[in-house]
């Protein structure tokens, strides 16, 4: 897999868990990286493990459900460059577990803030630059949650994600900003449980793949982390 030197990366939600793996992998692959968190001191970890591979490093902080949040989120990334080549879209929240009957609709609305409002917000002030500078790597997290009605705002929002980015793929196609999303696995997240089937670590190296596609590569596609466990 090659490297990513000279280009900026922002990953949402990237002071624990699937962001981390992901952000600490694009350093590893020489990509400067700009971590993100609810709170600034949230990501310091993260920054510190991807300082270590040699690169350069920038924290934001913002709530991805507030409108103030988000442009907190972008007003850090301006200070840091002034260019986003990969964005990651790995934030997002699950609803509580309860009956389907029972979810109130400021759930569903919170749910859907977070984990789609907030992506094509990102997507709106990033992607105009990517189209000037004639590259760019947009990877939306999704989700295999299949037959799972407790959890329903989370699994509704996620098959927005896989539609809105196939329609992005098609508003993008031929200007080399690639627009494709991932599925990460279940993972042993705080998210995923104490239960799921994979350890955090596996979703490298499966999740760089979108990011390293070749120009004009593929574009709204699904990529499966798990799927390149081997890939060296």
């Amino acid at each position: 897999m090659r490297l990513l030197e000279n280009r900026w990366a922002l990953v949402s939600g990237s002071s624990r868990g699937i962001g981390r793996e992901i952000a600490v992998g694009l350093a590893k692959r020489k990509c400067n990286v700009i971590v993100h968190g609810r709170e600034i001191n949230h990501t310091r970890e993260t920054a510190q493990l991807a300082e270590a591979c040699g690169v350069r490093v920038a924290a934001v902080a913002g709530d991805l459900g507030t409108g103030e949040g988000i442009e907190a989120i972008l007003r850090g990334v301006a200070q840091a460059t002034n260019q986003v080549d990969i964005l990651y879209n790995n934030a997002a929240i699950q609803n509580s577990w309860k009956s389907v009957w029972e979810i109130p609709l400021d759930e569903w609305l919170a749910v859907f803030r977070v984990n789609l409002f907030a992506m094509i917000a990102l997507c709106n002030a990033l992607v105009p630059g990517m189209l000037q500078r004639g590259y760019g790597r947009i990877i939306n997290l999704t989700s295999g949650i299949q037959d799972t009605p407790c959890l329903a705002p989370y699994s509704v929002s996620k098959a927005a994600v896989d539609k809105y980015t196939r329609d992005l793929a098609a508003e993008l196609r031929g200007t080399n900003v690639l627009a494709n999303y991932l599925d990460p696995g279940w993972l042993k997240t705080d998210m995923g449980g104490p239960n799921a089937e994979h350890e955090p670590a596996t979703v490298l190296p499966g999740a760089l793949v979108p990011a390293l596609l070749d120009d004009n590569g593929p574009s709204g596609r699904l990529f499966a982390a798990q799927d390149f466990k081997n890939l060296d």
